[in-house]
């Protein structure tokens, strides 16, 4: 289940973003959490399975246009290839579709279009 982002996650949710090929250095880390607390446009979820914090998303709403944009995703790699990636995509259209419709940015683009690919996928019986 997603989780708001509050101040008392910030060293999970460091760790997570760490994992995002753009977040490796620390002071661009730390300047990404610092808009994602300061910027009311900004929001980061995390993921808790069980008692876990496993996922993040991050997105920028931009309301003139009704869109969230996916700035971050990233699943702790101990998790990865269970499908909990296309997961989240999933439950964050679900959480913000009464009011955004989720497009990704130049860094997510590709996973998030292979998450809707299979969405939209055929189902061969």
């Amino acid at each position: 289940m997603f989780v708001k982002y509050k101040k008392n996650y910030e060293k999970i949710a460091m760790g997570l973003l760490s994992f995002m090929p753009g977040e490796k250095d620390l002071k661009k880390l730390m300047a990404t959490i610092r808009e994602y607390e300061e910027n009311e446009l900004w929001q980061l979820y995390l993921w808790k399975e069980e008692e876990d914090m496993v996922g993040i998303v991050g997105v920028r709403l931009l309301p003139e246009r009704q869109e969230a944009e996916l700035q971050h995703i990233c699943v702790n790699p101990s998790f990865r290839n269970q499908g909990l990636g296309h997961r989240l995509v999933q439950e964050l259209k679900a959480l913000l579709s009464n009011k955004y419709t989720v497009l990704p940015n130049e860094d997510t683009a590709a996973f998030f279009t292979r998450c809707v690919d299979e969405e939209e996928a055929p189902i061969n019986e």
